[in-house]
């Protein structure tokens, strides 16, 4: 009878435990990011009088129970709906990484913002952790370099993120202008523009006018060329230059001698093509032009997104984008073997293993997962399953109180009994 008090107070002492870890989870319902954790029982040792346990015949007696471990449930959340492009989500394996005074945490919540800094950090301040593009000159908030994608370093050599408010997209003078199209053979003179982008981020205006040559010397033709770079509304000149182009017998160029003007400062390359490839001069064929310019003019930084491969990508006022950064997702050899650190944040342990990042078939460092943005990841915890947890734990506890109290009576009956 003295063993059934032990076995009560076991059950009672792990019933508590067990109701803690459920109410913990319980109260973490609406926390973003949070892994419920499960307990795992196991029995004490059993006092075996004759041989082994196992036996039908053996009189052993179990001594209780013990609470052996807890382990963390990894299933998915679900993912709800956020105002926020820096908030993300994880859909899969993975971790994000925050930091602050050197220590390293994981966490599956998303919630991130910047600081007062430009930082990209979580509620409660910690840094986020991930890759810069190194396309950035902080001093005059430009972008230097405009890019597709960020290579992932690994896991030791991710930093915390900083992005600045204001940011600007350099312009990129027009260094090769192309024409293309047919002249015909007709005495008329023919016209064509196109826009040049100049290092003072101007939109400028290349124009070519074409005048048949006389006298015309056969086979073929010949054309004087007139090219001019104007501002876009024409009240400044900036260059004049002239030049010939001669046509073969069937139209195609064989020679153009205009190569280059100034477009305020920056040389642009006039391409007319070669054969029929570009200008041509054909009696039959319709007569149009097509003209193309490279450069690109600069813009102002209109906000940042992140994508699926966790880029985090500027978009400017002059419709284009760079990749600046990269949100780390970390990953472990054993997730079970995180420990909590607090609330919905992980530290590595031993048992976990140190964090790592995924690699391709190529050696190449990939996410290893898809992030959302957006998105939240909600708490994992069932609110079905964890109260129906709550009530079996309820009853067994209540069935240890009384096993207590049976052993309690019986005791006391035997005490009183008549030698």
């Amino acid at each position: 009878m003295i063993q059934a008090f032990y076995s009560g107070v076991s059950g009672l002492k792990t019933g508590q435990s067990a109701m803690d870890i459920a109410a913990d989870n319980i109260a973490n319902i609406s926390t973003t990011g949070f892994r419920a954790y499960n307990t795992e029982f196991s029995s004490l040792f059993e006092d075996m009088e004759n041989g082994m346990s196992s036996s039908v015949n053996s009189s052993s007696v179990g001594g209780g129970v013990r609470l052996q471990s807890t382990s963390i449930d990894l299933s998915e959340g679900s993912f709800t709906l956020s105002d926020r492009s820096t908030d993300m989500a994880i859909e899969g394996d993975g971790w994000f990484g925050v930091t602050n005074n050197g220590e390293n945490l994981y966490t599956r919540a998303g919630e991130f913002t910047f600081d007062q800094d430009s930082n990209l950090v979580t509620p409660d301040g910690l840094y986020v952790l991930g890759n810069m593009g190194n396309n950035i000159d902080f001093t005059t908030n430009t972008l230097t370099k405009a890019s597709d994608n960020i290579a992932l370093k690994n896991a030791g050599e991710q930093t915390k993120l900083n992005f600045p408010n204001t940011l600007t997209y350099p312009p990129v003078a027009s260094t090769s202008a192309s024409f293309s199209g047919n002249l015909g053979l007709e005495d008329e003179t023919k016209t064509a523009k196109v826009a040049v982008v100049d290092a003072q981020n101007n939109n400028n205006q290349l124009s070519l006018t074409f005048t048949k040559t006389i006298p015309q010397v056969s086979p073929g033709s010949q054309w004087d060329i007139v090219a001019t770079t104007k501002s876009f509304d024409g009240t400044v000149t900036y260059d004049t230059k002239e030049g010939k182009a001669t046509f073969g017998a069937h139209g195609e160029i064989l020679s153009n001698t205009l190569t280059t003007i100034d477009n305020n400062g920056s040389q642009v390359s006039i391409n007319l093509g070669s054969e029929y490839d570009g200008i041509t001069a054909v009696a039959s064929a319709p007569q149009s032009f097509s003209v193309s310019a490279d450069g690109t003019n600069g813009g102002d930084l209109i906000g940042y997104d992140i994508n699926k491969n966790a880029e985090v990508i500027a978009t400017f006022s002059n419709g284009l984008q760079s990749a600046v950064g990269q949100v780390a997702v970390f990953h472990f050899r054993n997730d079970q073997g995180l420990e909590r650190a607090t609330g919905a944040k992980f530290r590595e342990s031993p048992n976990s293993g140190e964090a790592l990042i995924f690699k391709d078939e190529n050696g190449k460092n990939i996410i290893g997962a898809n992030v959302m943005t957006f998105r939240l990841e909600t708490s994992n915890v069932s609110m079905e399953t964890a109260l129906t947890e709550l009530i079996i734990l309820q009853r067994a506890f209540d069935s240890n109180s009384k096993s207590i109290t049976t052993a309690d009576e019986m005791m006391q009956k035997a005490l009183n009994m008549d030698a």
